[in-house]
């Protein structure tokens, strides 16, 4: 089985955090978002993961490098695509079409989630899919009595089903999904301007292909600063066993620690409260502070941060009081010389 992973995208929403990084690569409990997506993505599917393609915009060689690592520790073979013009979801396929063989898993790059299911690889698709509030915002889909698929409805106006599609999906061929794509592309059939994936899954459902449902349990946004910080809270939660050894270099000294914390290596702590909900990026430094639900990333200094619901990139200074911030990598805010 392959996993193709579309990750194009700015990440505009998540700024200025994507200024530097890419949004798939920004640490959650201290692993990159899209090392957790397709790692959880091979305990789903049950089966050797044979190839990871990331279809990319203009990244440079070492966030590629990077890319090509979590290929390896899956013990797969890596690729690398380019999406150089945003024209949709179907149009990022496209870009990687020489690996569109076989069966395959397709997972944007901007969510994780848990879920307890086996895939059903007689159906010729699972379409991964969380129960929301408000739908018009997404693909959804309605059912029939036997829990088949009968229509796939991208951004719905009006109501007709909660059930929206978190851009997780399973082919049985991804021939024939190629072959919708091509159609639609070689057609000029776009939808919001762009050529969307639904639309090739709604012509391979009206041609007679049953998809059927992969339910998540709890379906995780990393679209922009409060989501991604959620985010990192829960999913500390979840591995909060793996999480209660902090690595033999951290250097915790007169400071409360209250789990589920993630502390990287090199981690420096005095005179401070941190937790719960909590992750401090490797050599991060934190002096005099109350730290709670927040995502710190790499060699970054707080000293007398009172911080909640706050993110902090890497190498940055942090000195002051301030309850909830979200500062970017090399930035410095000083409330203390003021």
């Amino acid at each position: 089985m392959k996993i193709i992973v579309p990750m194009a995208g700015r990440g505009s929403r998540l700024r200025p955090h994507t200024l530097t990084v890419p949004k798939p690569l920004i640490p959650i409990a201290g692993k990159p978002i899209v090392q957790r997506l397709v790692e959880d993505i091979a305990k789903v599917a049950g089966e050797k993961i044979e190839e990871v393609a990331f279809i990319i915009g203009d990244f440079g060689p070492e966030i590629e490098k990077s890319l090509l690592q979590i290929a390896e520790k899956l013990g797969a073979k890596g690729s690398i695509y380019h999406q150089l013009d945003p024209l949709g979801t179907a149009h990022s396929l496209k870009c990687a079409e020489a690996s569109m063989t076989g069966n395959v898993v397709v997972a944007y790059a901007d969510t994780l989630f848990r879920a307890d299911f086996q895939l059903d690889k007689n159906a010729d698709g699972v379409i991964w899919v969380k129960s929301v509030e408000d739908p018009s915002a997404f693909g959804v889909v309605k059912l029939d009595n036997y829990g088949f698929i009968t229509d796939f409805v991208e951004k719905p106006t009006t109501f007709v089903s909660d059930l929206a599609i978190i851009g997780i999906y399973y082919f049985n061929s991804a021939e024939k999904l190629m072959n919708e794509i091509n159609y639609i592309m070689d057609n000029d059939i776009k939808n919001g301007g762009e050529y969307q994936l639904t639309t090739a899954l709604e012509n391979l459902r009206a041609k007679g292909a049953k998809f059927t449902l992969g339910k998540v349990n709890d379906w995780m946004d990393c679209g922009n600063k409060n989501a991604t910080v959620e985010t990192n809270s829960k999913i500390l939660e979840y591995e909060k066993e793996e999480m209660s050894h902090f690595p033999a270099s951290a250097q915790i000294e007169n400071s409360l620690i209250i789990q589920p914390c993630f502390i990287g290596e090199n981690v420096k702590i005095s005179n401070s409260k941190v937790g719960p909900g909590v992750s401090l990026g490797n050599n991060t430094v934190v002096v005099n502070s109350n730290i709670e639900n927040s995502l710190i990333q790499e060699n970054t200094r707080i000293n007398h941060g009172n911080l909640s619901n706050s993110m902090i990139g890497n190498s940055a200074q942090y000195f002051g009081v301030a309850r909830e911030i979200s500062l970017g990598d090399y930035s410095v805010l000083d409330f203390l010389s003021k």
